[in-house]
């Protein structure tokens, strides 16, 4: 059976569904990860939290490389990601949950490849036609059809460097290249994952309409009280996903 990782980020600091856990710090070439590994429905389980477990990372100085070789050198073949968004497509109000299927990485001055001609292996070029893994969005999909809770099956990611948000400018420029949800850390998450030949799928908690979509200010209080209110519902579909995966 293929070893499972789970990255989350805002509002995720632990899984307590996770059996057995013992947190470690993964040495990596490119500087160290904090991972908590486990078992859940007898699978190995390896378990990150992007901003640390005191959200004390910004998306900006999140260590994406560190944090993707770390699974990588515990023998994670595929990851589930959890990303908090703001919802571009009016349709996805605060609550949504959607799968992501492809991307769009308006980030700056980020590492953002392991083929930098500085690394070994030289400068390489990946296709990234197909970067959020088929199978395991069809498990993350049948899982929640099975729960009945609501997932859209579609939705293209819009990465941005925060920790700030968005102006309703720069949503504009997103929705108008097809983006449908607003984050931080999505990118170059996902690209990593694919470089490192990770299996990746991602699953957009939407937590606010983005700025401009409607004429309310952005409140972090609303924010948490939606992570609150979705967590279960994630976490309930990752449950039954897992036991589909293979």
């Amino acid at each position: 059976m293929a070893r499972i990782g789970i990255i989350a980020g805002t509002g995720f600091y632990q899984l307590p569904v996770l059996e057995g856990i013992s947190p470690e710090v993964v040495e990596t070439n490119f500087g160290k990860a904090v991972v908590t590994s486990g078992s859940w429905h007898g699978r190995e389980i390896s378990f990150l939290t992007r901003h640390g477990v005191d959200h004390s990372v910004p998306p900006s100085a999140v260590n994406y490389r560190a944090n993707i070789s770390a699974l990588k050198n515990l023998g994670v073949d595929m990851v589930i990601a959890i990303n908090v968004v703001g919802g571009i497509d009016p349709a996805l109000v605060a609550g949504s949950l959607s799968l992501i299927n492809d991307f769009i990485d308006f980030t700056s001055g980020r590492e953002d490849t392991f083929f930098d001609g500085i690394q070994p292996g030289g400068v390489q070029h990946i296709d990234m036609s197909d970067a959020y893994d088929s199978e395991i969005r069809k498990a993350l999909l049948v899982s929640a059809r099975n729960a009945k809770i609501p997932l859209y099956p579609k939705g293209v990611y819009a990465g941005f460097n925060g920790p700030r948000f968005e102006t309703p400018a720069e949503i504009r420029l997103a929705a108008l290249a097809g983006a449908t949800v607003v984050g931080m850390t999505g990118c170059p998450e996902v690209s990593l994952a694919r470089e490192a030949g990770l299996r990746y799928a991602s699953i957009a908690v939407v937590v606010n309409p983005a700025a401009g979509i409607n004429d309310q200010p952005i409140m972090m209080e609303e924010i948490k009280r939606t992570i609150d209110e979705a967590s279960a519902k994630v976490i309930s579909i990752i449950d039954g996903a897992i036991e589909l995966m293979q």
